[in-house]
């Protein structure tokens, strides 16, 4: 694969290079954000590796930046901002994934081949996902109901799919946790009520329906019309 790794530490930066060509994988180290938003805007990678504390432009607003700029190449933010705050700002931002320093290089190497393995589409399934008059493109990543386009964010994209493949089964928070943003933690942050408010705006009040309904106590369950 090839990857960009954003650190401007002068020891972890080069250790995290050597390993990950050891692997096999193309590397681009940049110290910079600044430096590592060009590159990651004029040519393709197939994930990022974020430190969040960099010169420049941080890692949190680069991410920003290849979001709306509808760059979707998964990415961890491997920072030392390890609060639970700071982690659900990150998924926020639309990272796949996040670790705390100080980590083990094989933890980032198996997590890194999480993220990048969840955006492989095995060529015998399906490309296109339907329930009820909602459907998504996974290879486009294209949604649309009753014929008509509507955007999507990265994770908002991948928990409908999610519910999509569980219609008519209740998703609890940490299965949503685990699933959608590959975590593991207090289940009563805010990120997935943040995101299934955002989703639901987007899929449900245009047509004046509900499709994703709550269960108390329990979590959600999607109901195509």
């Amino acid at each position: 694969m090839r990857l960009l790794v954003l650190e401007d530490d002068k020891t972890l930066g080069p250790w995290i290079e050597q390993g990950l060509r050891e692997l096999g994988h193309v590397v681009d180290l940049f110290p910079d954000g600044k430096l590592a938003l060009i590159a990651a805007t004029t040519q393709p990678y197939d994930a990022l590796i974020l430190d969040r504390m960099v010169p420049g432009l941080d890692g949190l607003s680069v991410l920003k930046a290849l979001r709306q700029a509808k760059i979707l190449a998964p990415a961890i933010f491997l920072t030392a901002l390890g609060e639970i705050e700071d982690r659900v700002e990150g998924l926020e931002a639309g990272s796949d994934d996040y670790l705390v320093k100080p980590f083990a290089f094989s933890e980032l190497s198996a997590r890194l081949d999480a993220i990048t393995r969840r955006q492989q589409l095995p060529e015998a399934e399906v490309s296109v996902l339907s329930a009820g008059d909602i459907s998504i493109d996974l290879h486009k990543r294209l949604c649309t109901r009753q014929g008509h386009a509507i955007e999507l964010n990265p994770k908002e994209f991948l928990l409908l799919e999610v519910f999509i493949r569980s219609k008519g089964r209740v998703q609890t928070r940490t299965m949503l946790l685990e699933r959608v943003w590959n975590l593991n933690f207090d289940p009563t942050t805010s990120v997935v009520e943040t995101h299934i408010s955002r989703l639901r705006a987007k899929i449900e009040k245009p047509f004046g329906d509900t499709l994703i309904r709550t269960i108390r106590g329990s979590g959600y369950v999607f109901e195509p019309v």
